[in-house]
């Protein structure tokens, strides 16, 4: 782990916070869902994912980690292609 001297400008944020010891997700009452047709890989909703729940690999969303996400439905509002959609929790 660095040093504070050594984050850089802006700060450094690899992890949901605390939130990452401990699984969270049963919060929610809606779970996005996400259209990987749809999809376009532009990372707007991993920038605005507040809980670092969306995954991703080489620069694309592989998928979304439920065990952190809270269901807020940002990363849903904030997809210019709509491909996330919001659904009841079962």
């Amino acid at each position: 782990m660095k040093g504070w001297k050594e984050i850089p400008e802006g700060g450094l944020i690899l992890n949901p916070g605390n939130s990452i010891n401990y699984k969270t997700g049963s919060w929610r009452s809606r779970k996005p869902i996400r259209d990987e047709e749809k999809c376009i890989h532009c990372l707007v909703c991993w920038a605005y994912c507040p809980d670092g729940s969306i995954i991703i690999e080489d620069e694309k969303v592989i998928e979304i980690n439920y065990d952190f996400c809270k269901g807020c439905g940002i990363c849903a509002n904030e997809c210019p292609k709509e491909a996330i959609i919001m659904e009841l929790e079962k």
